[in-house]
């Protein structure tokens, strides 16, 4: 009988050496992790067991699986982001973390020169910052603040002081006897967010009066911020609003998407376009567009419609325009909508590559996260394929840079802006 030949002995599994709790010396209220990353995200899965002290919105200790403390963040135990890494090591989230983090942010965009050329900009990018879970827009005499975690919501008014002090009195006010105390504070979160993080922003925390009038290349825009979308005006596009405006002297322009009206007004104020159509599926979005475009004296084209059903009125009567933007929301605001959102990138682009008239240019861009560049451009050229149109792809870029991308978090680097000629 042949004999088996016999292989080296199974090892025996080895017990885990892993603690089931952090070190006796553990500052409490703790967290200690299963696995850790130099992602700003710890997500619920990757939590190993939490102090019992620890409560929504506290600064936690964060220790790794070995029990070495690994940094420190704003917990939560409802969300699926259960902490927001803030620091790593053993550096403290103190008073001084915070004024650190806020003048270095401040600091950026004042080296970016944006006071020359605009009073509206995004002073805090969350992430992007170092400050996860927190927005601050500038807005003329206005802070606007968007928060996504109850750690920062509690925080914000605290954050306000600190912005206030380093900003000085707002250039936008034109008097000897302003000060830094004169800034307007509005915080803002989405319904969702509230929900998930359980806060609820009071009516107080929305400043009092919801509108002001800010200026950007030259062009003015009322924002509303507290009933307009996110935080009322979205200042990642303005490099992109000039750059497109001089590709549409005497052109046919049309706007898709356009919410308050920015690219359209653009085109029209800056570039000298022939003429503008500027579309929206929202009715407020529309009415805040036609004021913005009253108050820089310019006449546009505005109708109350969804794109898709208009490019397909326009694709059957053979109409077409000579520049086109496709800058609609975000389609994919969770993974479970990934799929359906990159489905409804396909179709919309389809349709949109068909109302540009040969040699025509085509700006069509993405807000969500969750699509990288890679997988926005293939699905552009794929439905250019299905439309039967070549493109010829001269530009890809993103936010303005007042919207930093920190390497360890790629998907804030959210907005992807797709430009061509439709061949």
């Amino acid at each position: 009988m042949e004999q088996r030949r016999q292989g080296p002995p199974p090892r025996r599994r080895q017990e885990s050496r892993e603690p089931a709790g952090p070190p006796a010396d553990a500052i409490s209220p703790w967290v200690l992790l299963r696995s850790a990353t130099s992602h700003p995200f710890v997500f619920k899965r990757m939590v190993r067991s939490i102090d019992r002290a620890a409560e929504a919105g506290d600064v936690v200790q964060v220790y790794d699986k070995h029990g070495k403390l690994f940094g420190r963040g704003l917990y939560h135990g409802n969300s699926n982001i259960t902490i927001r890494m803030l620091t790593h090591g053993d550096r403290p989230v103190d008073d001084a973390f915070w004024r650190d983090a806020l003048n270095q942010a401040v600091s950026l965009r004042r080296d970016l020169q944006l006071d020359d050329v605009t009073d509206a900009y995004r002073l805090v990018h969350a992430e992007g910052d170092g400050l996860s879970g927190l927005i601050v827009e500038r807005y003329a005499d206005c802070l606007v603040f968007e928060v996504f975690s109850a750690g920062m919501f509690i925080r914000a008014q605290m954050i306000a002081g600190i912005l206030k002090e380093l900003l000085g009195k707002p250039t936008s006010l034109d008097r000897p006897d302003a000060t830094f105390d004169d800034w307007r504070v509005i915080v803002r979160a989405d319904d969702r967010i509230q929900r998930i993080e359980q806060f609820s922003v009071p009516e107080a925390e929305l400043g009092g009066r919801g509108t002001v009038t800010i200026r950007e290349h030259g062009v003015r825009y009322r924002v509303d911020m507290t009933g307009g979308h996110k935080t009322g005006f979205f200042c990642d596009q303005r490099d992109n609003r000039l750059r497109l405006s001089k590709m549409c002297r005497d052109a046919n322009v049309l706007d898709l998407c356009c919410y308050s009206g920015g690219f359209g007004l653009c085109a029209k104020t800056l570039g000298g376009a022939k003429e503008v159509t500027s579309i929206d599926l929202d009715e407020a979005a529309i009415e805040i567009a036609k004021k913005n475009a009253d108050l820089n004296n310019q006449r546009i084209k505005f109708a109350h419609a969804d794109a898709f059903i208009y490019l397909r009125q326009m694709i059957d009567i053979q109409r077409q325009f000579d520049v086109v933007v496709c800058d609609p929301p975000k389609f994919a605001t969770s993974r479970e909508e990934y799929d359906l959102a990159l489905r409804k990138y396909y179709d919309l682009n389809a349709l949109a590559m068909q109302v540009v008239r040969p040699g025509g240019v085509l700006l069509t861009c993405s807000c969500s996260g969750l699509v990288s560049m890679g997988k926005f451009v293939d699905t552009v050229e794929a439905a250019a394929r299905r439309a039967g149109r070549t493109l010829q792809r001269f530009e890809l870029c993103g936010a303005a840079p007042d919207h930093p991308v920190m390497t360890n978090c790629p998907e804030s680097e959210y907005l992807k802006a797709y430009w061509c000629r439709v061949m």
